[in-house]
């Protein structure tokens, strides 16, 4: 049988031919995800340039047109990897903001991106990159500033209840998501110290600057790792 599982190599028989392996079909929708897996694994190793739609399609076993079939080339399979890691991003640090007090929820967003780049270390070296093609999400740079965006409105009304001038909220929003983002990128690869002990000293400095910091920070939030 030509579909059989397996060669049969016990038959003596001279008309016999070996029997092909029989190999199983991805769906349309199974091939794009692997083939978006595998783009999201080489760019963040070789960057845009250095990957070409002749390796990506080698690492998935198919040929170069599968791959302009689904994405029309290595520029759209980037452009969806890169969109996709930047919802993922957005959404987890979004989500997370929660708590009443503002210092936990400074716990909490710089929990949040340094859970991303824990769990999501390939898409994070691609958005922190230089993206060569415009993005229907935007820069990183964009994206950052999406999320002080939140953060401003959170600043506003702590600054309007200590009576400080809310107008300013947008420029500490800023200054404090730009400040976890940067520690981010740089926890990326050394990760020392330990992750709770990151967020810890990102928010003894954001709450109580460099003439109150405390010598041992703690957390005051329910996650401690």
């Amino acid at each position: 049988m030509i579909d059989a599982v397996a060669t049969d190599s016990s038959s003596t028989s001279s008309n016999d031919k070996p029997r092909r392996t029989r190999r199983t079909r991805m769906t349309g929708a199974e091939r794009r995800q692997q083939l978006l897996e595998i783009g999201r694994t080489l760019f963040a190793a070789k960057g845009f340039e250095g990957t070409s739609v002749e390796e990506i399609a080698a690492k998935a076993g198919v040929s170069k047109p599968v791959v302009y079939e689904h994405f029309g080339g290595k520029e759209g399979l980037y452009a969806v990897v890169v969109d996709r890691e930047m919802r993922r991003l957005l959404d987890m640090v979004t989500s997370s903001l929660t708590a009443g007090h503002p210092r936990e929820l400074c716990e909490q967003a710089a929990f949040a991106l340094l859970d991303y780049i824990e769990e999501y270390t390939d898409g994070f070296r691609i958005l922190v990159r230089d993206s060569p093609i415009p993005q229907s999400t935007g820069t990183f740079a964009s994206l950052i500033s999406d999320i002080a965006t939140q953060v401003e409105d959170i600043l506003g009304r702590e600054f309007k209840s200590r009576g400080f001038d809310p107008k300013l909220a947008p420029l500490y929003a800023q200054a404090l998501v730009g400040m976890v983002a940067l520690t981010g990128q740089w926890w990326l690869d050394v990760r020392r110290p330990k992750k709770a002990e990151v967020a810890a000293h990102l928010v003894n400095l954001a709450w109580h600057g460099l003439d109150g910091l405390e010598q041992k920070p703690r957390l005051i939030g329910h996650r401690k790792n």
